[in-house]
């Protein structure tokens, strides 16, 4: 008779539901979910714009755009080779960031197509340029900021012109925030001071909550100025631009050697002078000096601690 076979059929059905579902339970509470993937900030360091031009090595190596191409694994600063290379290999060194060079006679764009592009990055780092960025550069730079990218400017002396085209870094920078297609109304709200100090220890303010100078790669306290020059701060064009390390005698609006702000969705971060980021290593033929591990000063915990707020 088969009546009486249905119920054992409709058990053994609902048996083995019972089991697979059992299982699956089973599976969910044993296996972890998968971990996120850390985020990764990616770095663009600037060579297109004559920064070794003289005695400046402002680059984090000579393999370019790839410093990995050098040495997939640095562990030190002469692992890569360039006066940037002690920034780039403690950036490298935390896993969290992806770093690359602008090689020489590149152009800096926005939207494009180039493994180069600005749309590939989170920060862009300016470190002493001594040509001046062509219209359709800047259109890029503050597109980019405005979009949400960040902004690391480093200047120098007025008259550091290192390759004789009548353009230093304060110029340079000058005119990229007051020529460009994008904003010409003082974007950032400061201007980059015609100055040559010849040296100085430029402090911190008090703000504890100030992650460029509380970060994770340590506290700032001082950094170092050795021929450099400061900025002057205009709150009324730009509330958000704040003055975090001043000359000695110096506060408020005038005398800020370092100094951020914010543009559209983006970050940006102003230094007066490059000696604090030269490690005194790079290629042969330069004059260095290592202002990176000065003992007066925090410069790596500021470069570092910055480049972190501006990726972030």
């Amino acid at each position: 008779m088969l009546t009486p076979t249905r119920p054992r059929h409709r058990l053994a059905v609902a048996l083995t539901a019972l089991g697979v579902l059992l299982t699956g339970a089973a599976l969910q509470t044993t296996t972890a979910a998968p971990a996120h993937a850390a985020t990764t900030h990616r770095v663009l360091f600037d060579n297109g714009h004559a920064e070794t031009a003289g005695n400046a090595d402002w680059i984090i190596s000579t393999s370019q755009p790839n410093p990995l191409s050098e040495d997939s694994s640095p562990s030190s600063d002469t692992d890569w080779t360039g006066a940037l290379s002690s920034w780039g290999v403690a950036l490298q060194k935390t896993g969290d960031y992806s770093l690359d060079t602008l090689p020489s006679g590149s152009k800096l764009t926005y939207g494009g197509t180039s493994a180069t592009d600005l749309s590939n990055f989170d920060t862009l780092v300016l470190p002493e340029p001594n040509t001046l960025f062509t219209t359709a550069e800047k259109t890029a730079i503050m597109t980019f900021v405005k979009n949400g990218g960040g902004l690391f400017m480093i200047s120098d002396h007025t008259g550091a012109d290192r390759n004789n085209d009548g353009y230093d870094a304060v110029k340079i920078l000058n005119d990229l925030m007051t020529n460009n297609s994008v904003d010409s109304t003082d974007p950032f709200g400061f201007s980059i001071d015609s100055l040559n100090i010849s040296s100085g220890y430029p402090a911190a303010i008090s703000d504890s909550t100030n992650a460029v100078l509380h970060g994770s790669f340590g506290t700032v306290t001082k950094s170092l100025i050795a021929n450099g020059t400061t900025a002057t701060l205009k709150p009324a064009d730009n509330s958000a631009v704040k003055g975090l390390l001043y000359r000695s005698g110096y506060s408020g609006n005038t005398g800020a050697f370092f100094a951020t702000s914010t543009f559209g969705s983006g970050k940006v971060a102003f230094w007066g002078d490059s000696s604090p980021i030269d490690d005194g290593t790079g290629q042969s033929g330069n004059t260095l000096y290592d202002g990176w591990n000065d003992t007066g000063a925090t410069n790596a915990a500021l470069a570092l601690n910055a480049t972190e707020w501006l990726s972030s």
